[in-house]
């Protein structure tokens, strides 16, 4: 099962001394807007996101059709073939994407810790 690029998305309280340590730690800025809240930052191959006030707790984030640049990959396993594969195993779907529909969509699961999986395709 592709999954496609990962990053781990975390909720933080302040997201310009969340930008500073990081950037501390060598990441950089890499998409995003932070004066919205929201800022992505790579180091080498490691993406992380930082959001301020969007979500309670941190996500793993798997996106589908991207590589770690954010660049679309010729070939990748569709949001809503991932979903079919993961009920077929028993996972339980907690948003479901439309399997009628094309392009972008999305799904969350959680794994057996309570830990929040965002599958996020953005074409």
């Amino acid at each position: 099962m592709k999954l496609g690029a990962f990053s781990v998305s975390l909720n933080v309280k302040d997201i310009r001394a969340s930008r500073d340590f990081y950037s501390k730690l060598g990441f950089d800025d890499f998409g995003g807007d932070i004066s919205n809240n929201w800022l992505i930052m790579k180091n080498d191959s490691c993406v992380i996101g930082l959001f301020q006030g969007m979500f309670e707790k941190n996500i793993l984030t798997f996106n589908p059709g991207w590589n770690q640049n954010a660049e679309n990959l010729e070939t990748f396993t569709d949001v809503r073939e991932l979903q079919k594969l993961l009920k077929e195993q028993g996972v339980n779907i907690l948003t479901k994407a439309d399997e009628s529909s094309e392009g972008p969509a999305y799904i969350t699961i959680e794994d057996p810790d309570g830990n929040s999986i965002l599958i996020d395709q953005h074409r």
